[in-house]
């Protein structure tokens, strides 16, 4: 079946459903296992109609059940691994809102028995907090961000932990260890019962285990746990059986840590992604080569996000797959495969799956932007952007509906040339506007440098919630790049600041009790900058680092950032 869902094999998928689920945690103390499922919450039968305009309420609706003209450029297929289960997602909520916003309600179908601290606004039970996934949320937008007094001047150190160093030959190169592109840790305060139970069960606690942890991958292939406040080893290890590229997630509701391989050393056994147990401290389930995918490349530098109640991650071999979760195991839902048609293979996948309500945005390596029906797996729309796209896109919801923000890179299309920042319509896949910026490749010996865009961009906060900002790698001079703030309603750039060299790693919001804003922003040659987001001007940078191909996160007035070589950092801005 190519680019035609035949409904009359799965008569699930007629209808679209409209359902919600506001599931809250009841505190039963002594629960031995602190993951247990909710009952199945059941479903609302009534078909519901969504008008593009439709304006958004404390009951979400789903976005139209509709494929656009613009997909009949793709050739595509949706697998149905178990036809048991319907695929509707269970609710439209975002359940990491809950980890890292202000809100303390749990929205999903877990941790029926996990007791936590009350909230004192809506009485649900908080069972930790923090960032969880690649840029926080579904939106993909860092919902969590830093917070700082007054007027910051200066970044310093906290402290920095030594990875293990990897210096095996790869067909690609050697890697050593720290960490690369994407290579975001996750940071999780975990209540008190949550931190008991893993006191009482884990066997690979250290003394250093504190409520608040750091969890990171490295390219030596280790998953490094860390004391957030001393930087020392919280637990053991674990070894992946490969290099990580990419950023770890952690489930919202499951003590599940995913984990997608970037590079596969020789003699490895399992070249894919996997789940890790956090309970036990082990590897339960493997994915390894799809061979029946469209392109033969087994890497996932994409990011697992949760929504509705399943997984889903962009593999590399062209393929968006849909998961069931259970306490450390994954079992396929779905999968939809997809290439341009007359294409001899399947586009790779290097950006995460962004999400808002049931549709699910991606871009690929050969430029196009995609939104698929998460219910059904379904593509709504295809968006061409020219070249490839591997920074993950990021979603604005205004007046109920989905804006999408993404750019392209300087790759197929020549060594010079125009690269575009496009905000769309995530309904119908329509530019709202475009911005083409120019730039270049660079060439360094053997090795060429894209130009581009590289890091997801970052919406403003504070006095700056109207702009949106990017860093772009336009080698003008050669290994060179600036940070912009544009305009979200125009696309207009508001100001331009240069960098001693071209960034991958996506910025950083601070804000102080004013709502003034402040920026934070690594480039590859390890020197991180202070930055007014307001104006562009930069009040403090360094070198702190060797390269920040990483992305870092906000933790109240601190990074925590992984840095190429063999370190994990963090700083404090003050």
């Amino acid at each position: 079946m190519s680019g035609d869902y035949d409904l009359k094999k799965h008569p699930f998928l007629v209808l679209l459903l409209s359902c919600t689920l506001a599931a809250s945690c009841n505190g039963q103390q002594g629960a031995q296992h602190r993951w247990s499922l909710f009952a199945k919450a059941g479903r609302d039968t009534t078909a519901v109609k969504v008008s593009a305009d439709s304006v958004a309420s404390k009951t979400l609706l789903r976005f139209p059940d509709t494929t656009y003209a613009s997909v009949e450029a793709l050739q595509w297929f949706v697998e149905v691994k178990d036809t048991t289960d319907d695929g509707l997602l269970k609710y439209l909520e975002d359940p990491y809102e809950a980890l890292c916003g202000g809100c303390q309600k749990i929205l999903c179908d877990n941790f029926q028995d996990a007791p936590g601290p009350d909230s004192s606004a809506s009485g649900h039970k908080s069972v930790f907090t923090g960032i969880f996934t690649f840029r926080g949320n579904q939106r993909r937008d860092m919902p969590l961000t830093g917070r700082i007094s007054g007027t910051p001047s200066e970044i310093s150190y906290e402290w920095i932990f030594t990875t293990a160093s990897d210096t095996t030959c790869t067909p690609y190169g050697v890697w050593y260890g720290g960490a690369g592109w994407t290579g975001q840790p996750v940071y999780v305060h975990w209540s008190d019962s949550a931190a008991a139970s893993f006191r009482a069960i884990s066997p690979a606690l250290t003394r250093n285990f504190a409520e608040r942890e750091i969890i990171a991958g490295s390219l030596c292939g280790d998953i490094y746990f860390l004391n957030y406040e001393t930087g020392m080893a919280s637990r053991e290890a674990i070894y992946s059986g490969n290099i990580i590229k990419g950023s770890v997630s952690l489930d919202p509701c499951l003590p599940n840590l995913y984990v997608g391989h970037g590079v596969q050393k020789p003699g490895s056994d399992i070249f894919g992604n996997i789940t890790i147990d956090l309970e036990h401290h082990c590897i339960t389930t493997a994915f390894g080569c799809d061979h029946a995918a469209w392109r033969n490349w087994g890497a996932y530098d994409g990011c697992a996000v949760v929504a509705g109640g399943y997984l889903f991650r962009t593999g590399e071999n062209g393929t968006l797959y849909k998961y069931r979760r259970q306490k450390g195991s994954l079992h396929t839902i779905s999968k939809l495969r997809y290439k341009e048609r007359g294409a001899s293979s399947a586009a790779g996948i290097e950006s995460s799956l962004a999400v808002c309500r049931n549709y699910g945005y991606f871009s690929d390596n050969r430029g196009n932007i995609l939104c698929v029906n998460l219910d059904t797996m379904v593509p709504v729309w295809r968006y061409d952007n020219h070249d490839d796209t591997d920074a993950t896109p990021v979603i604005e919801e205004t007046g109920g509906r989905p804006y999408l923000y993404t750019c392209s890179e300087l790759d197929k299309l020549g060594n010079e040339g125009d690269i575009f920042f496009v905000k769309l319509d995530g309904l119908t896949g329509e530019p709202v506007w475009t911005l083409p910026l120019p730039c270049r490749a660079a060439i360094n010996g053997e090795k060429r440098f894209e130009g581009g865009m590289f890091a997801t961009p970052l919406p403003g906060r504070g006095d700056c919630k109207d702009l949106i900002y990017i860093n772009i790698c336009d080698h003008n001079p050669s290994l060179a790049g600036f940070v912009a703030s544009v305009d979200r309603s125009s696309g207009q750039i508001l100001w331009q600041t240069r960098l001693k060299h071209y960034s991958w790693s996506s910025p950083l919001a601070f804000c102080n009790e004013e709502g003034r804003m402040y920026l934070c922003v690594a480039d590859c040659a390890g020197n991180i900058y202070l930055m007014d987001a307001k104006s562009g001007q930069i009040i403090f940078s360094k070198r702190f680092g060797n390269n920040f191909e990483a992305s870092g996160i906000a933790v109240d007035d601190c990074i925590v950032i992984p840095s190429r070589g063999n370190q994990i950092i963090k700083l404090r801005v003050k």
